[in-house]
């Protein structure tokens, strides 16, 4: 049984490898582009909408509610990599149920790689809403020694998005498959249920995440003005 599907190796040229994760990725980015074309080619404004572009608007107005949820104040801006971030690993997860098809997520790499896609994507958004020197100061907030806890934080929170995005994708698949080996019929089908709903919910989570750190970097100072006080009129 594979852990990984980087060990799924199709063809090799001295270091240079094409493993199942780097062709599972492209299929499913393919996927996701194709799917989208034909969903959005025929687009209409009146009452007469088909039912993917109903499913399409349920889940984009869905996502742009959950980002102004979290508190960034125009959603639309964000919506294109947070969405993206979403559809990419819910339709990895969804992936797991056909056959010969191995999640991209169940891979370290693509995990980390996605971590990494948030890791860059904050200090763009928070440089964008607050200058730089506005982000760059809020390393050293509330004060200078709080800077090496502050950049341990930025790497600790990246590498954490990342393997527990994996874990739970790997320890999924790997549960479906010691349940198939040993009851063949049931169970497994219980099994693969739960590990696509665990999915969703992954999907779910780190999107979030990567939107809760955004807004937390987008985030301008909280401090106001003491308003001044009218001085009362003299007897």
């Amino acid at each position: 049984m594979r852990l990984s599907p980087d060990q799924l190796i199709f063809w090799q040229f001295g270091l240079v490898q094409l493993n199942a994760t780097i062709v599972f990725t492209w299929i499913l980015m393919a996927v996701l582009v194709l799917g989208a074309a034909l969903v959005t080619r025929r687009l209409s404004d009146g009452e007469n909408r088909s039912p993917w572009q109903n499913l399409l608007e349920i889940l984009v107005t869905g996502i742009n509610q959950q980002i102004t949820d979290i508190g960034l104040a125009q959603p639309l801006k964000y919506l294109p990599f947070l969405g993206t971030l979403f559809l990419f690993v819910a339709a990895s997860s969804l992936s797991s149920i056909v056959p010969m098809f191995e999640p991209p997520t169940g891979s370290l790499s693509t995990t980390v790689a996605l971590a990494v896609c948030v890791f860059v994507a904050v200090p763009l958004y928070g440089i964008e809403a607050r200058g730089v020197g506005g982000y760059l100061k809020s390393y050293i907030e509330p004060t200078f020694i709080m800077l090496p806890f502050n950049i341990i934080s930025e790497v600790s929170r990246t590498l954490a998005l990342a393997v527990r995005l994996f874990g739970n994708m790997m320890s999924g698949a790997m549960i479906v498959g010691i349940l198939i080996s040993i009851t063949p019929l049931l169970f497994p089908i219980v099994m693969t249920a739960l590990g696509l709903l665990t999915g969703m919910v992954q999907a779910y989570i780190f999107s979030i995440l990567a939107a809760v750190y955004i807004a937390a970097a987008a985030r301008k100072s909280q401090t106001r003005p003491i308003p001044k006080t009218k001085q009362p009129a003299a007897a």
